[in-house]
């Protein structure tokens, strides 16, 4: 009879590893306890159930193993219950005030600086925008030139949900924005803050680099990245969350084109098995088909 095989969790491999396995007549007599209809409810069943729970065989060394071995998760664990303590118990901002940023708070002393002289605020702004010119020409570069479009698709993908998103919810301009004509969008446009597409498409070609091994590159646009994020905290061009969600969203979309690209080569192989004598070419029919 075919049935559905769950696969089992790290943890519960962890835990389960570290103890004897049964003999056989433990094994017979739970197999045959487990044998009831599941259709109808017996007694002492649900009592069955939670003496055969697995965290009832947790032991007190199981779990300083996981808190050895998986610290990781442990650490979650201990934010989400700090988080909730903060989220229960902080008060609101009220409609009529501005929203508090932390990203603001820690730009501040910038921010005055960058208010007090608008020619640096324009260079710092001519710089940045040259560096959204390169991540544009080094995305472009990988698909024209090199033939590889996962770059290309990711930035297609994540500008696209960008413009739904930042038009689902239109934030307010934060108060103390520092615009200048040269930054990008030239001319001082309108924009949408959430999500800072100049984070993410940075993101989108730093992670390209790297799986071409261009790691120099890669860690260049890296730092500019960074200083490009404290650059539009300290005018106030994006909120924390934008640049934040940004991150997330390079590393997503990048994701989800890679698997596109994927699945549309093991299209075009499929396609060809039949006819063996076909020639795929790699730059063309793999990845534009």
């Amino acid at each position: 009879m075919n049935g559905a095989v769950s696969t089992p969790s790290v943890l519960t491999l962890t835990l389960k590893n570290r103890r004897a396995p049964p003999n056989s007549d433990q094994d017979a007599a739970a197999a045959a306890s487990t044998d009831v209809d599941m259709g109808m409810a017996k007694k002492g069943h649900l009592s069955n159930i939670a003496a055969r729970a697995f965290f009832m065989t947790w032991t007190a060394d199981d779990l300083l193993h996981v808190a050895r071995f998986h610290w990781l998760p442990c650490v979650f664990a201990a934010g989400l219950l700090f988080f909730m303590a903060v989220e229960y118990t902080l008060r609101m901002v009220p409609s009529s005030s501005p929203p508090f940023d932390l990203g603001f708070v820690a730009t501040r002393h910038l921010h005055r600086v960058l208010a007090s002289s608008p020619h640096l605020n324009t260079l710092f702004a001519a710089l940045n925008t040259v560096f959204v010119g390169m991540q544009t020409v080094y995305i472009l570069w990988t698909f024209l030139i090199e033939g590889r479009p996962r770059a290309s698709i990711s930035a297609l993908f994540m500008f696209t949900c960008r413009g739904i998103l930042g038009y689902s919810t239109q934030l307010p301009l934060p108060q103390g924005f520092l615009g200048s004509g040269v930054d990008f969008p030239v001319g001082n446009v309108s924009f949408f803050l959430f999500f800072s597409g100049h984070v993410a498409g940075s993101v989108i070609a730093s992670l390209d680099m790297r799986r071409m091994q261009r790691f120099e590159l890669a860690w260049t646009f890296e730092v500019l990245n960074v200083l490009q994020a404290v650059r539009l905290l300290g005018t106030r061009g994006h909120y924390t969350i934008d640049l934040a969600v940004g991150v997330g969203a390079g590393i997503l979309f990048d994701s989800l084109a890679g698997k596109y690209v994927e699945s549309k080569r093991k299209e075009t192989f499929v396609a060809a098995a039949p006819n063996p004598s076909k020639t795929i070419t790699t730059t063309k029919e793999a990845f534009l088909t």
